[in-house]
């Protein structure tokens, strides 16, 4: 099975990217799953509706989001309404969506999708690796009757995700992070066989300060201006994601390759 997470989407550059190559990419790749963190997809700042249509029309299966998943007051009334948009499982009880969801696809693969949020430099929510306790499998995947289980771990620190990766050895498909938008080069499989990379990047323009406009970035920085509010990049944006195959008998990784394609980043190419 083969399965791609592509990082965070971060305003229109990210869409476009996504809808300009993704259904090539399912047919090229031979995808049998997608999942794609939304957060930013909104002008930078949450996602809408329509922008979730967007997305899974372009062939993303699973949307996960993080710590601006609520910036768009539309989403309240939608997420709940829509199994495929998740938000982070840990944040407090009583809180709209789910950050828990399982997938079935047309070839019969079920999928367990599970997004949680770091507490490192992040808002403080509740322990995510409660969280991910409550939601995994205690064995490999197929033992519990999944061919592939995916965990976003949206943080900052990269200490706490790699912390979250070994934690879920064994039992999870792919531990990948999210939220800071640089892609790492460190894209393996873990000694228990869940592939892992540190950050899958972002999807949008990289002549940017992680997305956003690097003129205002810098006004705000160096405090020329009082907190200017930030806005997307607008050049053309770079696809950025994460490869897993997984081994049919056991649903974990056989190997995990960090895909780019298209803007600034230098391609980057399963093997």
């Amino acid at each position: 099975m083969k399965t791609l997470f592509l990082g965070d989407v971060v305003g229109r550059p990210g869409r476009e990217a996504i809808k300009a190559r993704l259904p090539q990419l399912r047919d090229e790749l031979g995808l049998d799953f997608v999942v794609a963190n939304g957060e930013n997809a909104a002008h930078g700042f949450g996602i809408t509706k329509k922008i979730c249509e967007e997305l899974f029309a372009a062939g993303v299966d699973v949307i996960s989001g993080g710590n601006h998943s609520w910036d768009q007051a539309e989403i309240l009334g939608h997420i709940d309404e829509e199994p495929r948009l998740l938000r982070p499982a840990n944040f407090r009880a009583g809180t709209p969506g789910r950050g828990v969801g399982v997938f079935d696809t047309d070839k019969g693969h079920r999928i367990l999708v599970v997004n949680v949020m770091g507490r490192l430099f992040m808002e403080p929510l509740d322990d995510p690796f409660q969280a991910i306790e409550k939601a995994l499998p205690p064995g490999a995947p197929v033992e519990s009757g999944f061919d592939f289980v995916l965990v976003d771990f949206h943080g900052e620190a990269t200490s706490e995700k790699y912390a979250a990766g070994h934690y879920c050895d064994g039992r999870a498909s792919l531990v990948v992070g999210t939220h800071t938008h640089v892609p790492t080069g460190d894209a393996h499989v873990l000694e228990g066989g869940t592939g892992f990379q540190c950050d899958a990047g972002m999807c949008g323009d990289y002549d940017s300060v992680i997305g956003m406009k690097k003129e205002l970035s810098l006004e705000r920085l160096l405090g020329r201006l009082p907190r200017p509010r930030m806005e997307p990049a607008e050049g053309q944006g770079t696809l950025c994601g994460v490869l897993v195959e997984t081994d049919p008998k056991t649903g974990l990784a056989d190997r995990v390759e960090p895909l780019r394609v298209g803007g600034k980043l230098r391609a980057a190419w399963p093997a």
